[in-house]
């Protein structure tokens, strides 16, 4: 659920006032991060590498106070509830959008993005819970390893997005590039740099 709040009343309110008029008022941040546990996990549990890292992006983004404000136009909205956004490749060879609302507990979301993501796969038909949610968008693409991947700002979402490649092996170790945009009325470099670092901490840490 969201409601709208007065800016001045929370801890954005001046970046509210600076950012919401510009042309351009997201940020991207590129990290290069350890996913070798994941890679573990998700070879000998056989859990989707995607789903793994859609976990840790969720605890991560629960537990750091700006991802529950969003601008929206010339509104400040507040959110009670996070969802992580994946684009899944439907029955066409297209691609269709799947939210899955993120509660903490991992055996229920690994059930909830096996579900909702075969069900939007087959239906072709996009799983929307934007006005329930701050959404977190991603997109796995996993036919190429990234260096780089830019931001995209359309002027109708200010959500923030996140964009990684195939990981690749270096000696015992796997190794991915992620890019993280971020509209700037919703944190600051500094925020966005401590969400980074507790991913990498979350992704280290994570055990099921």
């Amino acid at each position: 659920m969201k409601t709208e709040v007065n800016p001045k009343d929370t801890t954005r309110g001046s970046q509210f006032e600076i950012w919401k008029n510009a042309p351009n008022p997201m940020l991207v941040f590129v990290k290069k991060l350890d996913v070798t546990n994941l890679v573990r996990i998700s070879k000998k549990k056989r859990l989707k590498f995607n789903m793994l890292m859609d976990f840790c992006i969720g605890k991560t983004a629960v537990a750091q106070k700006e991802f529950y404000l969003l601008p929206e136009g010339d509104k400040l909205m507040k959110y009670d509830s996070i969802a992580i956004n994946t684009m899944v490749k439907n029955r066409t060879g297209e691609v269709s959008s799947c939210d899955v609302e993120f509660a903490g507990d991992f055996d229920s979301y690994n059930r909830d993005y096996l579900k909702y993501t075969a069900e939007v796969a087959e239906s072709c038909v996009d799983r929307d819970l934007s006005g329930e949610c701050m959404v977190i968008g991603t997109s796995a693409i996993i036919d190429t390893e990234l260096e780089f991947a830019g931001g995209m700002y359309s002027g109708i979402f200010n959500n923030p997005f996140i964009i990684w490649g195939r990981y690749s092996r270096h000696f015992f170790r796997y190794y991915m590039n992620l890019s993280f945009q971020f509209h700037h009325t919703q944190m600051d470099g500094a925020h966005a740099g401590k969400f980074l670092a507790n991913l990498q901490k979350t992704i280290d840490e994570l055990k099921c």
